[in-house]
């Protein structure tokens, strides 16, 4: 079968495409045709090394598909199963073996796309903002990069629970989508002192929380945009990892804190991620979320995907589709 190939971590051009063997379930474990694969900063954190892997590896850790076949003692799911995952890597494959205790049975009216694009960055949104920061009606929240897969998924939600959303965005362009999805107030990320501005927007007043998954660029501006005992919720690092700092420096913003969340400690157990996907896919069913798909590569464009995602190029989610052709015909009906 056709799968990504990682044989050294590097920049976007490591991603080789290659014939593997076709995987085989083991005891516990089911054998998924992938439809689709989320394209998420986790998987640059992989390639890059960043977060470790052993050499070669498969990249992409958020898939949908089909169960054709299942390993000796599975009674999760069957064959024929519509399924979707997270956090387990090989998405970027035609096929990718899974331990079936954490494959998600997709409802009737949830497709392959919607599930792809939505279940990991849906189930982070959903932790970030039940249980890193329990987002209250009346907060006022700034999200960081709110025009991208994560940040418009934020800002909804955000929104739907009653809170008011301030947003950063690169471009104007970007600005109007962070709006339409929600946001109250938008400031260009290349603001001369954007906690100052966050300030001004929000009556001369700090944040109780910063959602922030930028990282090394925006850290500082968002420490200085919290309130005495305000919360940074620091969930990503994609402009790169923030350098050591003196821990005094949350006592001297006022007693802040911290908190560097991470999915798997969120969905410890099959009960807790399916609970999860449910309410996600409830967002979805009610319109409370919208979830938008830019941009669909196949497998052998999979670098591009990376490139433009690294670039800021692109807003809403990207996925990889391993059926070439079906990529060409859904971007025909949408042209």
């Amino acid at each position: 079968m056709r799968a990504i190939q990682v044989y050294e971590v590097g920049g976007p051009e490591v991603l080789q495409e290659a014939e593997v063997d076709q995987p085989r379930p083991g005891p516990g474990e089911a054998v998924v045709e992938v439809a689709a694969s989320g394209v998420n900063f986790l998987d640059v954190y992989h390639r890059e090394g960043r977060y470790s892997m052993p050499l070669p590896f498969t990249p992409g850790a958020e898939g949908a598909g089909t169960v054709v076949e299942v390993g000796p003692g599975v009674a999760d799911v069957a064959v024929g199963d519509r399924v979707g995952w997270v956090e387990i890597p090989g998405t970027y494959a035609e096929r990718a073996v899974v331990d079936s205790s954490r494959l998600v049975p997709l409802p009737d009216d949830i497709d392959f796309e919607t599930a792809a694009a939505v279940l990991l960055q849906g189930i982070t949104a959903h932790y970030l903002i039940k249980d890193a920061y329990p987002v209250q009606k009346g907060d006022t929240v700034l999200v960081h990069a709110a025009a991208g897969g994560m940040g418009l998924l934020l800002t909804q939600l955000i929104t739907h629970l009653g809170g008011r959303v301030i947003g950063t965005t690169s471009t104007t362009a970007k600005a109007e989508l962070a709006k339409r999805a929600g946001a109250a107030e938008v400031i260009l990320s290349s603001a001369f002192d954007l906690a100052a501005e966050v300030r001004r927007l929000n009556d001369g007043h700090g944040l109780p929380v910063v959602f922030d998954g930028v990282g090394a660029h925006t850290f500082d501006a968002s420490l200085a945009s919290l309130r005495p005992r305000g919360h940074l919720v620091l969930f990503g690092a994609a402009s790169g990892a923030v350098p050591p700092f003196d821990p005094m420096r949350l006592a001297g913003g006022g007693s802040l804190t911290l908190i560097r969340p991470s999915l798997g400690d969120f969905i410890a157990d099959r009960s807790e991620l399916l609970r999860r996907a449910a309410e996600v896919f409830e967002w979805v069913r009610s319109q409370a979320l919208e979830v938008t798909v830019t941009g669909r590569y196949a497998l052998s464009e999979a670098a591009q995907a990376h490139s433009d995602l690294e670039a800021r190029r692109t807003t809403g989610k990207l996925l990889v589709i391993p059926d070439a052709a079906a990529v060409g015909r859904r971007e025909e009906t949408q042209s």
